[in-house]
């Protein structure tokens, strides 16, 4: 295994972390709401950081969501990267790849999806109908990736007939909407193992934003502790402030190493399915008790809801859960292990 980025992936991280510093301040993230910034956005796709992912592969984009994950910028990049250009450029057509990627390239399309899935959508015929709660960043889409009960992968446009949106709000500010459907026709996106596949690219590329997600969070925890003084000393030297300091980022590293692992198994062709829902469960226990621990160092001022420090716990909170919480991961997990070949042998060894 190779963690080091290449020279392409390091540019791309090193152009993105500029981008995400200079505009996705706490005034403007304030100013957005519960919306996305499409500004933000704009500066992004102008830059090929949306089109880039298609060179640098998943390990890429996860270097670009931790940058994203630190400030907490409000846009649809992983949505669009994880439901859109992976999926289409792995799993599409010919004809599909020609028509959908230069426009989600260039942000002129936006894609979510409806994951993971829940037996909520049907199909017959090409025909979809369900409905789907809670779909991050549907508000902005034009595009969104759905999964039936049977796990087939279907693309639809948002306008499209049969298709209804309405406004939802979640614990993050993801532009979240409910998403029903009746009869919509969808176009189909791959054929058997897509959904296995996107969805292990999705719990990958979150767990990469979480990353960023605790960074941020710690950052913010550390450079507080250091200037707060008590007593007469700064926050930072009390030997209980260090070590819930030193544990959170102990738990960053552990979903950062996974996650990479992860992706780089992703982007080499190889099995990656246990190592992604490795990097889910760390993404979801771990981050949990890193953004708790940023927001409990801040003391009081972690309790205020228009601190920064708070968005970093709601987002970290949100991803907690989005794509199965910990103990669901876990237990997918066992279960994956239980039924591989090389367990089965074990047994049959220990038995005999």
């Amino acid at each position: 295994m190779d963690f080091h980025p290449t020279e392409e992936q390091a540019a791309a991280a090193g152009l993105a972390a500029r981008i995400f510093a200079d505009l996705a301040t706490h005034e403007r993230l304030a100013e957005a709401g519960t919306g996305s910034d499409a500004e933000l956005w704009k500066a992004l796709t102008t830059a090929g950081l949306t089109a880039a992912i298609e060179e640098i592969g998943l390990l890429g984009l996860v270097l670009l969501l931790e940058e994203q994950g630190r400030t907490t910028a409000q846009v649809p990049y992983a949505a669009t990267c994880v439901y859109g250009i992976l999926p289409v450029s792995a799993h599409g057509s010919p004809e599909q790849r020609a028509r959908l990627l230069p426009a989600l390239g260039t942000g002129e399309a936006v894609a979510t999806g409806a994951f993971p899935a829940h037996g909520r959508i049907t199909s017959e015929g090409g025909r979809l109908t369900g409905t789907v709660p809670a779909v991050p960043w549907l508000r902005d889409a034009t595009h969104v990736l759905v999964p039936d009960a049977d796990r087939a992968l279907w693309l639809l446009r948002t306008d499209a007939p049969g298709v209804r949106t309405s406004p939802v709000e979640t614990t993050a500010p993801w532009a979240a909407g409910r998403l029903t459907l009746t009869g919509a026709e969808g176009e189909r996106i791959g054929s058997e193992g897509a959904y296995e596949d996107t969805l292990a690219a999705a719990r990958t590329a979150f767990a990469g934003l979480q990353a960023g997600v605790c960074a941020g969070s710690l950052a913010r925890a550390v450079e507080y502790t250091s200037i707060r003084e008590q007593f007469g000393r700064p926050l930072s030297t009390n030997q209980g402030v260090m070590l819930r300091a030193a544990d959170a980022y102990m738990d960053t590293e552990a979903i950062r190493v996974t996650t990479y692992e992860a992706a780089w198994r992703i982007d080499q062709g190889l099995a990656a399915h246990e190592h992604a829902l490795t990097a889910a469960w760390w993404a979801s226990e771990a981050g949990k008790r890193v953004v708790h621990a940023g927001q409990h160092l801040h003391g009081g001022m972690g309790a205020d809801l228009d601190h920064p420090v708070h968005r970093h716990f709601l987002w970290g909170r949100h991803l907690d859960a989005y794509l199965g919480c910990g103990s669901e991961l876990l237990a997918e997990l066992g279960a994956s292990i239980a039924a591989s070949p090389a367990f089965a042998s074990t047994a049959e060894g220990e038995q005999a």
